[in-house]
């Protein structure tokens, strides 16, 4: 059940806001299912690991790039992830006259610099679970636009699961109300009207460092069976089925425009 309060403060720590987000998590939606919990970034990763330790199940991490606008390089437009699926804003690159050209040529740029660079780094350039059939709860440690977890949507979608849940900490208030429409169910103690910044929402709010996060990966690769190489040659072939179901479900979103493969 999602709370809408004014107050501003909402956990004392990550711990606390895991805490409050595992409570929230019917845990008899899961049961016989083996779920598979993907962080969809860095800092959801602590997250994904307290869910998956609390519903004793395997954890990955989904590695995205955010696309910026040439004229103001705080400003996310869109995202690329690992799997080479591109979400954009729309409204955002519309609004400031922005080509599909441009946005593509960044993706590119951004997944053969970036994106693979961090499936090297946490991973060791091996390929994310496999999702084919699976039940898959996406988090992160907040959702404030919603373009990293239309993103890892899309990316999911690509790889054949059955059925995609969403779990965060705090999310906007908007962006919850979109998500409902492109998944099957989001978990969320706290939904905000105009949302701020995710440090103003905790007493206490610490960044992982690089060390912790990948002790937290390596943990989970270490107890992954040997890894089956033709799962790779499967992946093309999962793609190709999902695109149908894909592009339906990603046309409920709002000013969000999904495109595939770069």
């Amino acid at each position: 059940m999602q709370s809408n309060s004014n107050h501003n403060t909402y956990f004392e720590n990550r711990d606390d806001a895991a805490k409050q987000l595992i409570s929230t998590l019917p845990s008899e939606l899961f049961n016989d299912k083996e779920p598979v919990i993907i962080a969809v970034s860095e800092g959801g990763v602590y997250f994904a690991d307290k869910i998956a330790k609390a519903m004793h199940c395997s954890m990955d991490i989904l590695l995205t790039e955010a696309i910026l606008a040439p004229n103001n390089p705080d400003l996310a437009i869109a995202m690329v992830s690992e799997t080479e699926e591109v979400v954009m804003h729309k409204a955002l690159i519309d609004s400031f006259g922005i080509s599909e050209d441009y946005v593509y040529g960044e993706a590119q740029r951004k997944y053969d610099d970036d994106v693979l660079t961090y499936v090297y780094k946490y991973r060791k350039g091996k390929d994310i679970l496999p999702l084919q059939g699976k039940y898959v709860v996406l988090v992160d440690e907040c959702v404030e636009t919603g373009l990293t977890m239309m993103v890892a949507l899309k990316s999911v979608i690509a790889r054949g699961v059955k059925d995609i849940y969403i779990a965060t900490p705090i999310l906007d208030k908007s962006v919850y109300d979109n998500l409902l429409h492109v998944c099957d169910g989001v978990f969320c103690p706290h939904t905000i009207e105009d949302y701020i910044s995710i440090e103003y929402y905790y007493k206490n709010f610490d960044v992982l460092s690089f060390e912790e996060i990948s002790e937290i990966i390596d943990s989970y690769e270490r107890r992954k069976k040997p890894r089956d190489h033709t799962l790779d040659e499967t992946h093309h072939d999962e793609r190709n089925n999902a695109n149908k179901k894909n592009n339906e479900t990603m046309q409920k979103g709002n000013e969000i425009t999904c495109k595939n493969k770069f």
